[in-house]
């Protein structure tokens, strides 16, 4: 199973993909995340050691040109580089969790990332026909990624949506747009949900209810404030998360 998580910056998405990761590995899976945010966090959030010493394979400038196989001179990218090694020689383990970080795709007024964008597709691409693992993808806040098309062949999109309007608004741009790159299963997740009341806004906001609903919980709060690994505390929340699995299921 590949299952990508997505939302607007700040509503935890990371959190959840960390929380949902530890029970597929308790549950006996062999969990791969791929932390593909901007601004990478999953790495703390699992409790690997020293996550500061992380290269993210973006940051490999010299690398991910040779890998494309660009020429001089000229506007073409092999679109089909060999990455077979990168995927050995980047993941790292923690706590049972192997994990390989991206990093950010330039882009804007920092240059062309056509190479870039040619490696780090063909590595997803390769991670994600993988049917011995169980794939998570972290991506970055917002809904660019969609445009890259880079989440295409993921079999979930979770979206993660917290009680607010900005939440909802970002949470149903994504849905618009995952459709239109050819994911078919688009699913909502709560977060930061207080009472019922704030379920009742989220399921009228969305159009439908999320497939689950997690609490503001304090302790995860203090851990994250405590740079303590957050899959410690997937106890507290096994309800929302049996309830998100089997909704996938």
């Amino acid at each position: 199973m590949k299952i990508a998580i997505s939302g607007k910056g700040g509503v935890g998405k990371t959190t959840i993909m960390a929380l949902l990761a530890e029970q597929l590995k308790r549950d006996g899976k062999q969990v791969l995340i791929i932390d593909a945010d901007s601004s990478p966090h999953m790495a703390q959030t699992i409790g690997l050691a020293d996550p500061g010493k992380i290269v993210p394979i973006a940051e490999m400038k010299t690398l991910l040109v040779e890998r494309s196989g660009k020429v001089e001179g000229s506007p073409f990218y092999n679109i089909n580089p060999q990455v077979d090694d990168l995927l050995a020689r980047y993941m790292v383990e923690a706590n049972g969790l192997k994990l390989m970080v991206l990093g950010a795709i330039e882009g804007g007024d920092k240059g062309c990332a056509c190479a870039e964008n040619t490696v780090l597709k063909r590595m997803l691409t390769k991670l994600l026909l993988s049917p011995s693992q169980v794939v998570l993808l972290d991506m970055e806040a917002g809904v660019e990624h969609l445009g890259r098309g880079t989440i295409a062949g993921v079999d979930h999109l979770l979206t993660v949506v917290i009680p607010t309007q900005s939440s909802i608004r970002t949470a149903l741009k994504v849905k618009k747009l995952a459709g239109e790159v050819g994911i078919k299963s688009v699913r909502f997740v709560g977060n930061r949900v207080v009472d019922e009341e704030d379920e009742k806004f989220l399921a009228e906001g969305l159009g439908e209810s999320p497939i689950a609903c997690f609490p503001d919980s304090p302790a995860i709060a203090r851990a994250e404030r405590r740079g303590q690994p957050i899959v410690e505390l997937v106890e507290t929340v096994q309800p929302q998360i049996r309830q998100l699995l089997a909704a996938l299921a």
